[in-house]
């Protein structure tokens, strides 16, 4: 198995410090694991095809038409898909195929970080025995897909607005996996949203085990 890691884009949310969390788990997990540093690679047909999953860290980027098309065509052939925070949902706002097969795309948050709760749904195994659980960090108010399949959201203090967090949806043969939570490093190593995170990259894979520590990959 081979995972690509494409990072970069905005500094603020740290691409190299977020997807090093999750490299030797994915080593662990059996993945040679492949890094990139360029958008380019998504027009390289050869590592593209090589790669089962995809992990993507890249905020305010825009996508090439061939670069597009690269991606989305080899998740539509059976590649994983997977990313959090801004790395996958502030990116390619002019990129309708990008936009579609993610199924978000971030809008805002209020100023600051806020104390909030992530609420599971469900029985998913990316959420199975993933309690109810608070998180200190921003709150992504988001414009989504209604066919999305949601395993956690978060509610609004000021509308009552209820917002996904955790999503999957399948894009031809492939799988896709979101999270809003994962502004940075500190973030990514609350213990809930690290077993989230690396399960979704597996489920992404199409090889989630039912028995994942409740700190998948953890540097300790």
């Amino acid at each position: 198995m081979r995972a690509l890691i494409v990072r970069g884009g905005w500094e603020g949310h740290e691409p190299v410090a977020c997807t090093d969390l999750f490299i030797e788990f994915l080593a662990g997990q059996g993945f040679t694991v492949d890094v990139a540093d360029t958008l380019e690679v998504y027009t390289d047909r050869r590592r593209l095809a090589s790669a089962e999953l995809i992990v993507q860290c890249w905020t305010r980027g825009r996508l090439t038409a061939e670069q597009e098309d690269g991606l989305v065509e080899r998740v539509r052939s059976g590649a994983g898909f997977a990313g959090w925070h801004g790395g996958i949902i502030a990116f390619g706002y002019e990129n309708a195929r990008y936009q579609h097969m993610v199924g978000g795309r971030f809008v805002f948050h209020p100023d600051g970080f806020l104390d909030y709760a992530v609420d599971v749904v469900g029985d998913h195994p990316i959420i199975a025995g993933v309690p109810r659980y608070e998180v200190h960090t921003e709150q992504y108010y988001c414009h989504v897909d209604p066919t999305l399949d949601v395993h956690a959201t978060c509610t609004f203090a000021d509308s009552g607005a209820v917002m996904p967090v955790v999503w999957t949806r399948e894009h031809g043969a492939g799988r896709v996996f979101v999270s809003t939570l994962g502004h940075s490093p500190t973030d990514l190593l609350v213990p809930h949203t690290r077993t989230i995170t690396g399960r979704g990259l597996l489920w992404a894979a199409g090889m989630l085990s039912p028995d994942l520590p409740s700190r998948t990959g953890s540097p300790d």
